[in-house]
């Protein structure tokens, strides 16, 4: 685990989201839970050793960000925004999320896989929250204060964790630094409204769902990456393209490396973000 703060860790090398925790006089807040089981037992193990676990705050719902609940059960309160429940590891026509987190045991966590549940087994107790809420909600635990801040965009129920004593905040996917931005699902307008929220805070380590610890400098980045992205599209639509024109012409896979883990998945990455901004655009 990286330490980013005094009392802040994150593991910003792995494959999946960038999951961390908060140490406090009254014990520890997870955010965000490793996909592969060796790593989520590993931080949950770092993480005790500092104190009890009080809550574990899910920023999304994307399967990377929420699996590694299975492997904290009966520690802290789960919480999440109220849409993260709604959507907790539900199939769409592009994903099949249980399936996407045992693909990925072979190659990224072989020593994980006797430790893999089979279907029935997670799906008995996926460790789902039991805390929910909509709008923003502030949790106080010890000597340090967590808002957790609606910033819709990535994903409908997607929440920015602010801790003002450590002036650090976890973004979840809001922020994919320095790798490639996944927009399927996004309401990209939504995202770069959450952009400016996040630099209204006074900060200075912005924690990214993937890549590495920043600072605010990189929010115009991400934004200008989102605008560039739905100015594409819309110039392929302008053109008279059909959706299967533009994800045949569109790609820039060429600007950022893909995450961790997902080289495999760089065209496809490429094709769920055009054919979400192709549907976004033509319905507004």
């Amino acid at each position: 685990m990286e330490r980013v703060t005094k009392n802040t860790f994150a593991e910003t090398r792995i494959r999946g989201c960038n999951p961390g925790y908060v140490v406090t006089r009254d014990g520890v807040v997870v955010i965000d839970t490793p996909q592969l089981p060796t790593h989520a037992i590993r931080m949950r193990q770092e993480s005790e050793k500092h104190g009890p676990i009080r809550y574990i705050i899910n920023t999304e719902h994307h399967v990377d960000h929420i699996f590694g609940n299975f492997y904290f059960r009966s520690t802290g309160v789960v919480v999440s925004h109220e849409e993260v429940f709604r959507q907790f590891m539900v199939v769409t026509p592009v994903l099949n999320p249980y399936a996407y987190a045992k693909e990925a045991i072979p190659t990224d966590d072989p020593e994980g896989s006797p430790l893999f549940p089979d279907e029935e087994t997670y799906f008995r107790n996926p460790n789902k929250p039991t805390l929910t809420f909509t709008g923003d909600l502030t949790l106080r635990v010890g000597d340090h204060t967590f808002h957790l801040l609606s910033t819709p965009g990535h994903t409908r129920g997607q929440i920015a964790v602010y801790i003002p004593e450590e002036r650090v905040v976890f973004v979840g996917d809001t922020i994919f630094n320095n790798c490639q931005t996944w927009i399927y699902e996004a309401d990209p307008d939504a995202w770069l409204i959450a952009l400016k929220r996040i630099e209204s805070l006074d900060v200075d380590c912005i924690v990214p769902g993937h890549g590495p610890v920043c600072a605010k400098g990189y929010l115009s980045v991400q934004s200008a990456f989102l605008r560039e992205w739905m100015a594409a599209v819309a110039v392929g639509i302008s053109k008279g393209w059909t959706k299967e024109e533009c994800i045949k012409n569109i790609s820039f896979l060429d600007r950022f490396p893909v995450d961790i883990g997902q080289e495999y998945m760089g065209q496809r990455v490429q094709e769920m973000n055009v054919s979400s901004l192709y549907d976004y655009l033509t319905k507004k």
